[in-house]
């Protein structure tokens, strides 16, 4: 598909040109830039093909034409988003203490690493963090650049300025959901289970779901200059593509193919992350089943162990009712662009990435 290879010849132009830019920093500094050029190579490019649609949805964009013009600041809005996305999965692997991150080290470990390779002197591990926060920061910085400079190449001036409004908050959103995310696996106990299931939703809404779809799509309709009736249908349409996203995201944390997801198997629960699916799993569990179900959770679990847990949450029907959430949430979002004033091509590209987005496997 050209638009991926445009995404990521943009995504490596911008760190190419970075990279020359920072060329007095000396070779020291080329092992965090190489890494920025790994991190960002590859991946689903969900974010970024929503934002495109977004547009699209409100008005015509030739994207196999010369990237020029209204593709150039668009391509530019879609990687920023990117740059985002890689920045916030870095951090969220130093919070977690994720070892692997798509079948390979994560960045702290990575760094980690080097220095070991090294025999420098000090912690590896307290470098290898510093390393993570660093380059993530970096990728924020250069996030929020190709983001201005999207806007700043905008003609209509209120649709740039609605564009880097709802790219504002979306980062705003992410930064409080994830420490509301870790806030809730410091909690010594569950709260009942309608409370926790509120709570665990909470996290999954701004943590992940709206800035996985609703942001996107709303930036990229903004720079095309859309209506507010059809950025309500959008966020309408968006949102609980997001939640759908992230529900799957929650299962296969659980129950995803190591190979696939490039992440250890059971990986959530060893960190303890109280989703919608552990929720749901808890509710009906006998007294003292929930009480062994809740010991194990979040500590360093075997093999065997994490297949107790793996058994417990499919025996208590929560995958199936997970399920049930995931194609709710679709057919709401596809039952939200009937009758807006969406172009027709963009309402069906749309509503199958919303499907990918959904029922992927990794």
């Amino acid at each position: 598909m050209r638009l991926a290879g445009l995404i990521q010849e943009r995504i490596s132009d911008t760190l190419a040109r970075h990279r020359e830019e920072l060329t007095a920093l000396g070779p020291d500094a080329l092992p965090l830039l190489d890494e920025a050029l790994g991190f960002l190579t590859g991946g689903k490019r969900f974010r970024a093909q929503f934002a495109v649609l977004g547009f699209r949805a409100a008005r015509e964009l030739d994207t196999a034409g010369d990237v020029t013009g209204e593709l150039s600041r668009v391509l530019d809005a879609a990687c920023a988003l990117e740059f985002f996305h890689a920045a916030a999965l870095i951090h969220d692997d130093v919070i977690d203490r994720s070892d692997t991150r798509r079948g390979r080290p994560s960045v702290h470990r990575l760094f980690g690493a080097m220095h070991r390779q090294h025999g420098w002197r000090g912690s590896a591990d307290h470098f290898g963090l510093a390393g993570a926060i660093l380059l993530g920061d970096l990728l924020q910085s250069w996030a929020d650049e190709l983001m201005q400079a999207a806007c700043d190449a905008t003609p209509d001036r209120d649709a740039a300025r609605r564009a880097r409004e709802h790219f504002n908050r979306m980062r705003s959103e992410v930064a409080v959901g994830q420490y509301l995310d870790v806030l809730e696996e410091q909690q010594p106990e569950f709260a009942g289970h309608a409370e926790q299931l509120e709570r665990s939703t909470r996290v999954l809404v701004f943590k992940s779901a709206k800035y996985s779809v609703e942001a996107p799509i709303l930036i990229g309709a903004a720079l095309a200059g859309a209506s507010a009736e059809l950025e309500s249908a959008l966020a309408d349409f968006g949102l609980p593509v997001g939640v759908a996203f992230q529900l799957r995201d929650d299962q296969l944390g659980v129950f995803g193919d190591e190979e696939l997801t490039g992440k250890p198997i059971g990986d959530d629960l060893i960190e303890g992350k109280r989703t919608v699916l552990v929720a749901l799993a808890r509710e009906n569990l006998p007294v003292t089943q929930r009480r062994i179900f809740d010991d194990l959770l979040g500590t360093e679990l075997d093999a065997e162990q994490v297949a107790i847990l793996q058994r417990t949450i499919r025996e208590s029907g929560a995958v199936e009712r997970v399920e049930e959430m995931i194609s709710r949430n679709i057919e709401r979002a596809t039952d939200a662009l009937t009758g807006a004033p969406i172009r027709g091509d963009a309402a069906a590209q749309l509503t199958e990435l919303a499907e990918r987005a959904a029922r992927r496997t990794h």
